[in-house]
């Protein structure tokens, strides 16, 4: 099997790349616009991504595509080049894709920020998009493409609606922002209230999530919530970092919503469920892991 990786030089990219390497019978490739020297490597043009190269040259049977931008304040700031980023690099995969390797299955990274605030928990894959974001509204366009090449062009596709992935190499969100903040203070400032709950799931949880929908799910135009189906409120998350990494910090939460922000998420995932799927790391047990590679570049 030849799978390629789109961005894979990312937090998610690089862990697609390590695991699948070691997968028997399996040749990895990856694209991203940074330069490396890796074999399999293709740099892209960041001023002007052309995909067809890609797959004129090669054919694949799985593309991931782990690019694009996954910052809901940079979408306020940037709509644009957030829009051309999450909808307009994805038409392109998907245009090359029908013009040159047709037969490839296609997974793109989507993301619970469609679903805004859900009017019940856990969230189905059928629940009303309502977006906070021009992120999140641009990661539903790319869903639409998605079904848009499927029933229109016969392209195998697939949406992944990942909640709030974290792990090492994650130099960003949440349990970075606490380490940054708890090196430089001994009081720790927040948004929110700490009661706002988040669906966290593991990198490594992830990934294998990745390998059944590959090996066993619907590529339709399909989507999936990839998550944990475990309720966390923020207030708990940060205290089990504070408690492994600093625990003579004191927590400060301001009250103050965060734009963009969701109040409360966790999922349904009954149909990753189907494929197999068990959530094997726990929040208490991912932070420790994370905490340890923090530590690793101290």
């Amino acid at each position: 099997m030849k799978i390629l990786i789109i961005g894979s030089n990312g937090f998610i990219g690089q862990h697609c790349s390590n695991f699948f390497t070691n997968v028997s019978g399996t040749s990895v490739y990856g694209a991203d616009i940074t330069a490396s020297d890796k074999p399999n490597y293709f740099q892209l043009d960041s001023s002007n991504t052309n995909f067809n190269t890609l797959f004129q040259n090669n054919q694949f049977d799985v593309c991931i595509n782990c690019s694009g931008s996954a910052n809901v304040g940079f979408s306020f700031e940037n709509p644009d080049i957030d829009f051309e980023l999450n909808v307009l690099n994805v038409q392109k995969i998907l245009v090359a894709l029908k013009n040159f390797n047709s037969n490839c299955k296609f997974i793109n990274f989507s993301s619970a920020a469609v679903y805004g605030n859900p009017e019940m928990l856990p969230i189905l894959e059928n629940a009303a998009s309502k977006p906070l974001s021009p992120y999140g509204f641009h990661k539903l366009q790319s869903e639409l493409l998605l079904t848009e090449y499927h029933n229109f062009f016969g392209l195998q596709t697939c949406s992944l609606r990942v909640f709030s992935a974290y792990g090492p190499g994650l130099s960003k969100q949440l349990f970075w922002d606490l380490f940054q903040k708890v090196s430089a203070s001994t009081t720790i400032t927040l948004f929110g209230t700490g009661n706002e709950t988040r669906d966290f799931i593991y990198i490594d949880d992830l990934i294998q999530i990745i390998r059944l929908i590959i090996e066993k799910g619907d590529f339709q135009g399909t989507t999936y919530n990839v998550a944990s189906s475990v309720e966390t409120t923020i207030g708990d998350a940060v205290t089990i970092f504070r408690d492994e990494f600093a625990p003579n910090n004191t927590i400060v939460f301001n009250g103050k919503a965060k734009l963009g922000d969701p109040n409360n998420w966790c999922a349904d995932i009954s149909k990753i469920e189907a494929l197999g799927f068990k959530n094997k790391v726990s929040i208490t047990e991912g932070i420790k892991k994370y905490i340890a590679w923090i530590k690793e570049l101290e």
